[in-house]
């Protein structure tokens, strides 16, 4: 598969609830993801909007997930890495990290991802326990992606500090608050974070942290035009969210929202943005 000439799409998610229930999905507002989504689905939108490649991220703190995200890596072509979970607190993640590997699919292993944005510890990232198994997904040759919210960016630059060799990419840009319109602190935070060189950014989850019903590219442009300042297009990557991104906009309308976001770009970074990056820090195949 190569991805020199198409876009890549470095986030988006499947599940199926008859396998696992997704609990993180309840009230009215989320009842729309409350079915199924697979790959079979996400395939032709993707086929229309250029995407060539992507990255499949886990959904849930359960083990057995990541053994099956692996999996449909193997069956479907579209999925070039996957990003999955272990319990960093463990003193076993290298070990469970080699047989991660092991599984089929397990060649698409690309990165590792816990729910941060859940913890109430501010500092969860800097816990002993957890930069140790940080270190253990360095040294398995991983990226770690970060989830985390506006409050938990510092621990996160202190992580990134703690753990020089490991590749951090920030879902979501951190998840500003564009709802409500404030760049601080939240700016602020991600240019700390930025200032780190072993940490990249996804420019994903923006439609979903504005107004679902009534939001337009010029609430979404501050945020990312941030982004793209503090950490540069070499660091910076496109992400869907899709299917959460339905909730505020299909797939298409959130790729079109991406070109839309990244059109002042010379043409060499926005090949960074929408293949290079991703292609990179994921070592997807060429």
């Amino acid at each position: 598969m190569s991805t020199a000439s198409q876009r890549v799409d470095a986030h988006h998610h499947v599940w199926d609830l008859t396998v696992r229930d997704q609990e993180w999905i309840n009230g009215p507002d989320l009842a729309p993801l409350r079915r199924d989504f697979s790959v079979s689905d996400l395939a032709p939108l993707a086929q229309e909007a250029g995407v060539g490649a992507t990255v499949l991220v886990q959904t849930v703190t359960v083990a057995d997930e990541t053994p099956e995200l692996l999996a449909v890596a193997e069956e479907h072509d579209l999925i070039g890495a996957v990003v999955g979970w272990v319990d960093l607190t463990l003193p076993d993640v290298a070990e469970r990290l080699a047989r991660l590997r092991e599984l089929p699919g397990g060649r698409y292993l690309a990165g590792i991802r816990h729910q941060v944005q859940a913890e109430p510890d501010p500092d969860w990232l800097t816990r002993p326990s957890v930069l140790r198994g940080l270190r253990a997904v360095a040294s398995a040759g991983l990226a770690y992606d970060l989830v985390v919210l506006p409050h938990q960016l510092r621990a996160a630059a202190r992580a990134a500090a703690e753990v020089p060799d490991l590749v951090f990419v920030l879902d979501h840009l951190g998840k500003p608050p564009v709802a409500a319109g404030a760049l601080e602190p939240w700016a602020d935070g991600v240019r700390r974070l930025a200032s780190r060189p072993n940490v990249t950014c996804k420019l994903s989850g923006l439609v979903t942290e504005a107004d679902w019903a009534s939001w337009r590219i010029d609430d979404l442009r501050p945020y990312a035009d941030t982004v793209l300042t503090a950490f540069g297009p070499d660091r910076t990557m496109f992400g869907s969210d899709w299917p959460v991104c339905t909730l505020a906009a299909t797939y298409g309308d959130v790729v079109a929202t991406g070109l839309a976001l990244t059109q002042a770009l010379s043409p060499s970074e926005l090949t960074a943005v929408w293949s290079g990056t991703a292609t990179r820090v994921y070592r997807l195949a060429g």
